[in-house]
């Protein structure tokens, strides 16, 4: 085991240590409404680290592909999973979604009350609904913690292309979060200073608990080379296939590559599923790029680990728009965790998680995007480098090891509040 990584598995053991016992009698429902758990990887550490903490955990969540079991006991956790309508696609769409989790949300909360009792009810959006659920359970004495995962004004505004009614609403929704909770718990500096500055809540209530990679779980494996398609060369992509993470400017960028540059040595493997899957394959092979670009869908870790591992660059398409410069993306530190060089645009969070070990391409240019890769490909030692750098960083300063105390911080501060 080199140095660096003893040294981070020490202090993981130690910090494991330190926080034994340390919500021993607490009770927690965690609710989460857009991805089920254990596939949801910020919400399954936070709800490992608090039974680890000795709470009593349940999570309301759900059903999702692989993922259909209507309740689960997994390592100590209870998880009611109930039904969705189909990924929504406009006002109407998005009405029957939250209509129909709001009211699964109501019934299952109620039953995990008197099954199993909770005395703090964890929220993570996106939507920004769940104080609904809150309000009903703080009349009794209950306490909320809001996880703010997406800024949704702004992740509407990326998805539909303008403000008005809906995104209106979006922000009253948010303020009514902010006011309900006890305790927010932000996932970057970015966050935090929005729910000060929107939301109105004291520093000393905003705990920033960063999504971290468990270095137990996200680690190299042994390189997959029958995914280069007989190319010399393979760019990675891990994260959903949606109309706001930039999987176009990705392809314009494949496509300049292959046919501009005249790069027939390389090959794009791009994991994930979403609603904009069949869409975005579609536009590809209307590119030329069925040969150059494999979709896998939504895929078991094995696959996403071995498309990280054998990858030569990285990738983070994500548009510049308000939504991504303030929000932590996880595949960042994901590709981070395995050593890899990264090619993104160039985001104030993005920046501040990648720093060395990535590249800047000028704000939703997909021509720069595929130039840096070329630089990038045309100099392994720099992408070692870069590689090494952002393990490091990760290792020293970015795991989920790193922020467990704060978590449970977060949950000490609504006990005495």
């Amino acid at each position: 085991m080199d140095t660096a990584l003893q040294n981070s598995t020490t202090a993981t053991h130690a910090r494991a240590d330190a926080i034994s016992g340390a919500l021993t009698g607490r009770k927690v429902l965690i609710i989460v409404e857009n991805l089920p758990v254990p596939f949801d990887r910020r919400v399954w550490q936070e709800a490992r680290t608090l039974r680890a903490a000795g709470a009593e955990v349940a999570i309301i969540c759900p059903t999702g592909k692989g993922y259909t079991a209507r309740y689960e006991h997994l390592d100590g956790i209870h998880i009611y999973r109930h039904p969705l309508p189909l990924d929504a696609g406009g006002a109407l769409g998005y009405l029957l979604e939250y209509g129909a989790a709001l009211t699964w949300e109501t019934l299952l909360s109620w039953k995990i009350l008197f099954r199993h009792g909770f005395d703090t009810l964890h929220g993570c959006n996106p939507p920004d609904l769940i104080f609904l659920i809150a309000w009903q359970f703080k009349l009794i004495g209950k306490r909320y913690i809001f996880d703010h995962h997406d800024i949704n004004p702004e992740l509407y505004e990326a998805k539909f292309n303008k403000r008005g009614f809906f995104w209106r609403l979006m922000c009253v929704f948010e303020w009514l979060t902010f006011k309900t909770a006890d305790t927010v718990i932000s996932t970057n500096e970015s966050y935090k200073k929005i729910a000060i500055e929107r939301g109105g809540k004291k520093a000393k209530d905003i705990f920033v608990v960063r999504s971290g990679p468990d270095l137990t779980r996200v680690k190299a494996v042994a390189p997959n080379h029958a995914l280069k398609n007989g190319r010399q060369f393979l760019v990675g992509y891990v994260g959903v296939m949606g109309d706001q993470e930039g999987i176009d400017l990705l392809l314009e960028a494949a496509r300049h590559l292959v046919y501009d540059l005249g790069r027939q040595d390389i090959q794009f493997a791009l994991v994930g599923g979403g609603p904009s899957l069949a869409a975005l394959q579609a536009m590809s092979d209307g590119m030329g790029l069925a040969d150059y670009v494999t979709f896998t869908g939504r895929a078991p870790d094995q696959t996403l680990f071995e498309v990280l591992s054998t990858a030569d660059v990285c990738v983070n398409p994500d548009r510049v728009n308000p939504m991504n410069d303030k929000s932590t993306m996880n595949k960042i530190l994901e590709y981070m965790a395995v050593g890899k060089p990264i090619v993104q645009f160039d985001v104030t969070e993005g920046r501040f998680s990648a720093q060395e070990a990535s590249l800047y391409a000028k704000a939703n240019d997909p021509v720069d995007f595929a130039e840096k890769i070329a630089e990038l490909l045309a100099d392994p030692d720099r992408c070692a480098r870069m590689g090494a750098f952002g393990r490091n960083r990760v290792e020293t300063q970015m795991a989920w090891s790193y922020e467990v105390p704060k978590l449970i911080a977060a949950y000490k501060n609504i006990a005495s509040s």
